[in-house]
């Protein structure tokens, strides 16, 4: 059967996938467009699982919200440039907006869901890798709901925030959001701070006063006030507001009759080791991956 440019063109529409791999597929299915879509898929699994192994540590962080909710996303690719592709920032767009609409509570049953096109965001996943080739996964997502004040901020797509408030404004939550952003604390307050990570600091900060031969009253209240400090610099509350330094979140909220009751931050890559390789050595290499 011949294959003509037409049906080259609606297979490409329907499936995103090369020309020249269209090509290929509708030849060797005799021109059936529907054998072809599966087999493109089937070819697109097949390359995805190959990369599969390749460490998918760049990527974005997206936010959709609306008037009470907010979702924030980290999809991974192995490099910046594929993170600015459009297909791929069209992919982390639909993703982040199912959130918003669904109750889906982790990774695997996001993987299920169905888009409108009658194919699975695992399907979708599986096809964007073919289109960019490289690596793409879908790391973490979280959810605010319920939100009386919500904040949200992105730093480009890289960093982002979300924050809920209980009183206060949506401008402060935004203020909130963007501070967190920058300055990172791990908990809300003191109390929330985990007790393997408050007794790993006093052991470090004991052993280095004890290591300045000072008697033991001196060296306790030398730890005692590092970890005063420690523990400002790591609590969203304890901390000076990045666009005042001389006011600190507890009392900027205590101002606005505000409460933090839930945060998240994100970092695109954060606690993924990534290979340091040779990039004249990368480009062969993925040059003979995609022969």
């Amino acid at each position: 059967m011949s294959i003509t440019a037409s049906m080259v063109k609606e297979l490409r529409d329907r499936t995103g996938a090369g020309m020249m791999e269209c090509k290929k597929a509708l030849v060797e299915v005799n021109g059936d467009i529907d054998a072809a879509i599966e087999l493109l898929r089937t070819s697109g699994q097949a390359k995805a699982e190959k990369k599969a192994s390749r460490i998918a540590a760049d990527g974005s962080i997206t936010i959709k919200s609306n008037a009470s909710e907010a979702a924030i996303i980290e999809i991974n690719s192995e490099t910046d440039f594929v993170a600015k592709d459009e297909n791929f920032i069209n992919f982390s767009d639909v993703v982040a907006n199912i959130l918003i609409k669904t109750d889906i509570e982790n990774v695997e049953q996001l993987s299920d869901y169905i888009l409108s096109e009658n194919k699975t965001v695992e399907e979708a996943r599986t096809e964007l890798i073919g289109k960019v080739g490289e690596n793409i996964s879908i790391r973490r997502f979280n959810k605010i709901s319920d939100s009386m004040n919500l904040g949200t901020y992105s730093h480009g797509s890289r960093i982002g925030s979300i924050v809920s408030l209980s009183g206060g404004s949506e401008d402060l939550a935004k203020d909130i959001a963007m501070h967190i952003a920058a300055s990172n604390p791990i908990c809300i307050d003191e109390k929330n701070v985990p007790s393997e990570l408050i007794e790993r600091e006093k052991r470090i900060y004991s052993e280095q006063a004890l290591s300045s031969g000072k008697p033991p009253e001196i060296v306790e209240k030398m730890v005692q006030g590092k970890m005063a400090k420690y523990l400002k610099e790591i609590t969203l509350l304890g901390q000076s507001f990045v666009k005042d330094p001389d006011i600190s979140i507890k009392d900027l909220l205590k101002k606005s009759n505000a409460v933090v009751t839930d945060f998240v931050r994100y970092e695109v890559g954060e606690g993924i080791e990534k290979k340091e390789e040779n990039f004249a050595d990368e480009v062969m290499k993925q040059i003979k991956d995609n022969a």
